[in-house]
């Protein structure tokens, strides 16, 4: 008998084998595997529908087959989609606490949290492929892929239906139903497993269910919602939007089934990143958004002023600021001030002092309040500053005794960043300059002369101080000379003081010169705290003359040309002195002489010539367009107006174009040879004197046939030399000027009926400038128009007179 059992099991498991083979050939018949087909046992058998359409399984279950995000489309779209679109094109609400905050303090404050729903989309749709949780319970219409290998090949994809179950052919029926997806593995290869043995099972998911809730309640999207059957209480939220601007953040509560299943406070989420107590949803669920208990304001020095929500009628205001982020360093904690409405009293409003101690954060805030917290006074208890013409100011802490040369132990102290600067740029390039200047960006570097900032493009034109070159070899070494450091103003410095019991200023004088020299000395002050040194340079206060250094340069046809430090009230005579006298070529007439304060004048007025000429062109071309005859054309006035106005615009464009030099005109004859003849001019720091070698040459610019330089005659006169150039036919001949070697002008005005101009004789390096007539009309067609309105005027006249003579008739 007992041999007979082992024979009776294989020709049982044969049999099993068998059918189990005949049904997979029909599955994959049915399936178009034709693979399995083939009678031969030794194929692995094959169990896949993925080569069928399964729209029909997804549709049974109420699954969207196309967008593959778990919702119902038509349902969204219909739910909030539209009413989400056009809430996006709202402005946000504000409450009426937030207009009461915004009357009594002039600042608009946000609800706290709001911006965290401030990017809701319009439409909301959750997220695709982002990873399934574990714990996620499957149920009807999520969709399981399997897939097996080993003694059996399975490629096999179902969605769980009504019955919380799906059917794998040869398998059979496995339910899915409240199994967690960690957990569905183990549950299906357990299936597989009673049937075939060394079997690997993989388990995947593919679109999961949807589910629809609804947001009610004080919600800014109130409505019903379908979302992913993993969402939860903060998704939703945001899908709708949060709560409106009475709605509580506090107290959101989660209703399934008629009771609350959870409640969430927002605070906590947002503040904290607490999201225990969030609740994950389930189909059906009702979030009711209440109306908030109250609201309390928070302004000033606070991380983050807003408007925020009481949780309950006895919150303290400690956990108000904590959620708020407490306090910044700058907040004075000793100065708070809480507003309180009562609506109860004729005044309804009242304020209340307190420090933020231990007691003040345990005060009970109220529907209404708004805490304002003061800042602190950024003054120093025990500071001693010292700014000005320093190498750095400095706030140092006060020590007792302490004095002026505690504060400045040595005169390097005194030294200036851009003259340290000046001083490292000597002998590099402009490059190294231009790139030295951009790091300077940020430093106190207050004088004109110092070095130019803001990417400015350094060329051959420019010196080491950022000004225009007036003279051709202006860009040389020498003229840095002098300029190493930002001169002292030795003779004063000050200290300013303040009186804390009477707020009283005082200024307190002091000669820093005496008080670098000896520590004993009397000018050796004693400071205090809050005192504040300043140290002036001698741009900063002008000093007398005599106290200055001055550098000026001589340069031209003198024996020893250069740069030379000269005594305060020394003259032209002294320095040519100094240079060891002119050369046999020194020419006195064209002698040259620059200053820089000059210049600056010069610029000045000549801006002020531009902006006068501007209004009497502007005067004269609507006086034009008023008075011109009346015997033209409206075409033909228009385009001599506008060609009026384009004529003086290139005037003044050009006049724009001029810089003042800065040129001292000595006014010299021109039959005069002795440098004895110079003026005892005093000189000042930056000075430069240019003695020329007598030129050759006369110089003829403007409205000629011929612009160029002619070879002086002794005798020449201005109309000899114009013959020479031969003048255009636009030349204005009676207002030709000269340009005098010696600075000076010469030119008709101002001179009488037997005097001209053109008979003027010329000296070497003179230049003459024929300007072109603004009024382009030929002299005949001026006349003729002149006539006309001589006739118009006496036409009129005899009308006039016959209507009169007429009238007395």
């Amino acid at each position: 008998m007992k041999s007979t059992l082992p024979i009776f099991a294989i020709f049982a498991a044969t049999s099993i084998f068998a059918q189990q083979i005949d049904n997979t050939n029909q599955d994959a018949k049915n399936s178009g595997d034709f693979s399995a087909n083939t009678p031969e046992m030794v194929r692995t058998p094959r169990i896949t529908n993925q080569g069928q359409n399964q729209n029909q399984n997804y549709n049974n279950n109420g699954v969207d087959g196309a967008n593959g995000n778990g919702l119902n489309p038509q349902s969204n779209m219909r739910d909030n989609g539209q009413y989400g679109k056009n809430y996006a094109n709202q402005k946000p609400e504000k409450s009426e606490f937030q207009s009461f905050i915004q009357y009594a303090t002039g600042k608009k404050l946000a609800h706290f949290g709001s911006d965290f729903f401030s990017n809701t989309p319009s439409s909301f749709a959750p997220l695709q492929n982002t990873p399934l949780p574990s714990d996620y319970v499957l149920g009807a219409g999520d969709e399981v892929m399997i897939r097996a290998w080993g003694s059996v090949d399975i490629d096999y994809k179902a969605t769980v239906d009504r019955n919380g179950v799906i059917n794998i052919p040869t398998i059979g029926s496995v339910a899915l139903a409240g199994v967690k997806a960690g957990e569905a593995d183990a549950v299906i290869k357990s299936s597989i497993g009673k049937l075939y043995r060394d079997v690997a099972v993989s388990v995947t998911f593919g679109r999961l269910r949807a589910i629809t809730v609804y947001v009610v309640g004080q919600a800014k999207k109130p409505g019903s919602y379908t979302v992913s059957g993993f969402s939860t209480l903060v998704t939703a939220l945001l899908a709708s939007g949060g709560p409106n601007a009475n709605g509580s953040m506090r107290n959101v509560q989660v209703k399934r089934d008629g009771k609350m299943v959870g409640n969430l406070d927002m605070y906590a989420f947002i503040a904290k990143g607490d999201k225990s107590h969030d609740v994950k949803l389930q189909d059906g669920d009702t979030i009711f958004i209440p109306a908030a208990a109250g609201h309390i304001a928070l302004v000033g020095k606070v991380n983050t002023p807003a408007i925020y929500e009481l949780k309950s009628a006895n919150e303290s205001l400690g956990s108000i600021l904590e959620i708020a982020g407490g306090l910044p360093v700058i907040a004075d904690p000793r100065r708070a001030f809480l507003e309180r409405i009562d609506p109860s009293k004729s005044q309804p409003r009242s304020v209340e002092e307190f420090n933020l101690n231990k007691v003040g954060l345990s005060k009970t805030l109220k529907d209404g309040d708004m805490l304002t917290v003061s800042s602190i006074t950024p003054e120093f208890s025990n500071a001693v500053t010292l700014r000005g013409n320093v190498s750095q100011q400095l706030r140092v802490p006060f020590t007792p005794g302490m004095h002026v040369r505690d504060l400045i132990p040595s005169r390097d102290m005194l030294v200036t960043r851009s003259s340290i600067a000046r001083q490292n740029l000597e002998g590099r390039d402009l490059k190294d300059y231009k790139d030295a200047a951009d790091n300077t960006e940020g430093r106190d570097i207050p004088k004109d002369r110092d070095i130019p900032k803001d990417g400015l493009n350094i060329s051959a034109d420019d010196n080491l101080y950022g000004d225009k070159i007036k003279k051709q070899n202006a860009n040389s070494i020498a003229s840095k000379i002098g300029s190493a450091v930002d001169e002292v103003n030795w003779e004063y410095a000050s200290v300013e003081r303040v009186d804390r019991d009477t707020l009283n200023v005082s200024l307190v004088s002091f000669n820093l010169g005496k008080a670098m020299a000896d520590v004993n000395s009397p000018e050796n002050i004693a400071l205090q705290p809050g005192d504040t040194v300043t140290i002036f340079s001698q741009d900063d206060i002008q000093v007398p003359l005599a106290k200055r250094k001055v550098f000026v340069r001589v340069e031209g046809e003198v024996n020893v040309p250069g740069v030379y430090q000269m005594s305060p009230g020394e003259t032209l005579p002294s320095l040519i002195a100094k240079a060891g006298g002119t050369t046999s070529n020194a020419y006195l007439f064209g002698t040259e002489f620059y200053r820089e304060q000059v210049r600056k004048e010069q610029q000045a007025n000549l801006e002020k010539a531009i902006r006068r000429l501007e209004s009497q062109m502007r005067s004269e071309n609507a006086k034009a367009a008023a008075n011109d005859s009346g015997g033209q054309d409206a075409a033909t006035i228009t385009a001599k107006l506008k060609a009026a106005q384009e004529s003086s615009a290139q005037a003044i464009a050009k006049m724009h174009e001029l810089k003042a030099t800065g040129r001292i005109s000595f006014g010299l004859a021109a039959n005069d040879e002795s440098f004895d003849k110079l003026p005892t001019l005093k000189l000042e720091n930056g000075d430069q004197l240019v003695i020329p070698s007598r030129p050759d040459f006369v110089h003829v610019f403007g409205a000629v046939n011929q612009e160029s330089s002619m070879i002086w005659r002794r005798g020449g006169t201005v109309d000899k030399y114009l013959e020479d150039a031969g003048p255009t036919s636009e030349a204005d001949m009676d207002n030709i000027f000269v340009l005098r070697a010696n600075g000076t002008v010469l030119s008709a005005t101002g001179r009488g009926w037997f005097s001209s101009v053109k008979s003027s004789e010329l000296m070497p390096g003179d230049s003459i400038v024929v300007p072109e007539r603004l009024n382009k009309e030929p002299a005949y067609k001026t006349f003729t128009n002149g006539l006309k309105d001589w006739a118009q005027i006496l036409s009129g006249f005899g009308i006039s007179a016959a209507a009169i003579k007429s009238l007395r008739q």
